[in-house]
């Protein structure tokens, strides 16, 4: 899949709201405060790894699903689906890292992906990506080789780990498939009735659209030059296509090594205070 460049990919509102925070080239000379959806706890740990918070950062696409012919009885990839599914995606993460590129952040933490569905338009769907931008204190090149802030799902908990071993994440990866799994003959349904079998069309139909998802998820991580993906998992939706269109999403978190070594700190033991 090619990356898609969204039209007017910040608007003036998202602007507006920047310019309240900082570093970067809209910051004020005196920035008020940083946004975040940091629980208490990964801001710490964040702040132990050597990362400050600028501000919480989005992007959001609304993207018109259009139609897609399926036979009965063929399962097929529908590439029509897949690639508004796949566009619309890439459209909101890639405004969420334009407005982190204007606070001057070294990447993104946190990274959601969610979607919804309006009542004034079926063939509608948004998709929203959320993360809070941030700052490295100690220096360092932690942008991706194609000088774009990094993204990741990972946690401030995670972040932290994945830093003090060595690591840096480099990309929010995902790939994506939606596939029509094709319904069962007659003869086919009638073999089954009262019987313990494997459905060797739909066993094989949704295997295939995993693996294509799975490696359209790879190929994003070899793009960016990642040396691996962590955290990966596979989330399945059907949305509103019906119950035979259903939707495979591979997503993850590309890393590369940090130079140097790295090792975690030896645990100790922590007893509890007491009258």
């Amino acid at each position: 899949m090619s990356q898609p460049q969204p039209q007017n990919i910040l608007s003036q509102t998202a602007l507006a709201r920047l310019r309240q925070s900082g570093p970067g080239e809209l910051a004020q000379s005196q920035p008020t405060l940083f946004t975040s959806d940091l629980s208490v706890n990964e801001f710490a740990l964040l702040h132990e790894a050597g990362f400050s918070p600028l501000g919480l950062v989005m992007g959001s696409s609304i993207y018109h699903v259009g139609y897609q012919f399926q036979v009965w009885n063929q399962s097929q990839e529908l590439q029509v689906l897949t690639q508004a599914m796949y566009t619309a995606r890439e459209y909101a993460i890639a405004r969420m890292e334009a407005e982190a590129d204007a606070l001057g952040a070294d990447g993104i933490v946190g990274v959601r992906l969610d979607y919804k569905t309006y009542s004034w338009g079926e063939d509608l769907i948004e998709f929203l990506a959320v993360g809070t931008a941030v700052r490295s204190s100690r220096g360092g090149n932690w942008r991706t080789p194609a000088g774009k802030p990094f993204t990741s799902d990972l946690s401030g908990q995670e972040m932290w780990t994945l830093v003090k071993t060595g690591h840096a994440p480099v990309s929010f990866v995902l790939g994506t498939c939606v596939y029509h799994v094709a319904h069962q003959s007659f003869r086919q349904a009638w073999k089954t009735i009262g019987q313990n079998t494997e459905m060797p069309n739909f066993t094989q139909a949704t295997y295939d659209a995993r693996e294509i998802a799975m490696s359209r998820m790879q190929a994003e991580a070899e793009r960016d030059g990642a040396s691996g993906i962590v955290g990966v998992r596979v989330v399945e939706n059907n949305h509103v296509w019906g119950a035979h269109a259903i939707e495979f999403l591979a997503l993850g978190t590309s890393i590369r090594p940090l130079p140097g070594e790295a090792a975690l700190p030896q645990p100790t033991m922590v007893m509890p205070m007491t009258d």
